[in-house]
């Protein structure tokens, strides 16, 4: 796993956090960031230009006057405990997919635990190809790179792994009850309010990286919306009436996916899957999946080894089902 980075912006961020309210001078900071006064204040106009509001006392000093909701990579390491996930971030105003600029970053070399986030996005993906809707200054648009030690073979566990990681963030910030649905969606009061994407690098039986793509509904309307959407949808905003921080709901999700990912290469699929059964409502459910060229009909069992879908069929014989659309019956 790597190392957490950091650079002078977030160690001037942490100075002034550290003395809130308070006056620090230029000569100060830089004496404890090791930087000249120059390198100091371009520093601070730097952190201007991003959104911070940093006053500037003449021959007294600087202070933050409040620390902002950005969705930054200084601020959201700024609170960051996290292990692997976060090591190093990147985000962008708009880009044309998260997933897509992760495994442009994976090909480079990029370390584990590097997330990619965009305030917008403009060919977000969803599975088969579809369109997800990715508007600016609403919700959460991200991708976290892995490179587990495992067979190319194994990389859908990953899927459940990030899947509870979700549900748990939308429930620990907004207090919603998140229900995971086989295999990749996210859903409240049975409407979708998250979906994954997991996408890999590999060759033969050697896995190079996993993508982890999330895209989150938290501060969405009505309005926004695409009107051709093939499952309801819903966001927190809409569930609970009040807008979250998407700072705030970054953390949280990071740090719980830093947590699951870590149990996964300690105890294996099996630990996560049992977390993943607790948020499923779906088991003794009589569904429907449409395979696209194939329909089939059965009781959900619940999973097998390898994240597969289990199905009692009519005739009492079981189906694995790898893929598909899932929809109770009724």
């Amino acid at each position: 796993m790597s190392a957490r980075s950091r650079n002078t912006q977030d160690e001037l961020l942490d100075l002034f956090r550290g003395h809130e309210g308070e006056l620090i001078s230029g000569s100060e900071l830089s004496r404890l960031l090791g930087i000249s006064r120059t390198a100091v204040w371009k520093q601070i106009h730097a952190l201007g230009e991003q959104g911070y509001p940093i006053e500037a006392v003449p021959s007294r000093g600087y202070r933050l006057v409040e620390t902002p909701d950005l969705m930054c990579p200084a601020e959201i390491r700024s609170a960051l405990a996290t292990e692997c996930v976060g090591g190093q971030l990147r985000f962008f105003d708009s880009i044309d997919s998260t997933n897509s600029k992760a495994r442009e970053l994976g090909d480079q070399g990029a370390v584990e635990g590097t997330v990619v986030i965009a305030d917008a996005q403009s060919g977000g993906k969803g599975r088969m190809g579809r369109r997800w809707s990715s508007p600016a200054g609403v919700n959460l648009y991200a991708s976290v790179l892995l490179r587990p030690a495992i067979l190319p073979w194994d990389a859908p566990h990953l899927t459940f792994v990030s899947a509870v990681a979700v549900a748990r963030a939308i429930e620990e910030v907004s207090g919603l009850r998140a229900r995971v649905k086989w295999p990749n969606d996210i859903l409240v009061g049975k409407k979708k309010i998250a979906g994954l994407l997991n996408e890999m690098s590999a060759e033969m039986d050697k896995l190079n990286y996993v993508v982890l793509g999330m895209g989150v509904n938290l501060n969405m309307r009505c309005d926004q919306f695409p009107d051709d959407l093939r499952y309801p949808a819903t966001s927190i905003f809409l569930e609970t009436g009040k807008a979250v921080s998407r700072l705030s709901f970054t953390r949280c999700l990071l740090r719980h996916l830093d947590e699951l990912y870590r149990l996964y290469l300690d105890q294996g699929f099996p630990a996560v899957a049992r977390h993943w059964a607790t948020l499923c409502d779906l088991v003794g459910t009589r569904v429907h999946v449409d395979q696209q060229q194939t329909q089939v009909e059965g009781v959900v069992l619940g999973l097998d080894d390898d994240g597969a879908l289990l199905l009692e069929l009519d005739d009492g014989s079981t189906q694995r089902v790898l893929s598909g659309d899932v929809r109770p019956c009724g």
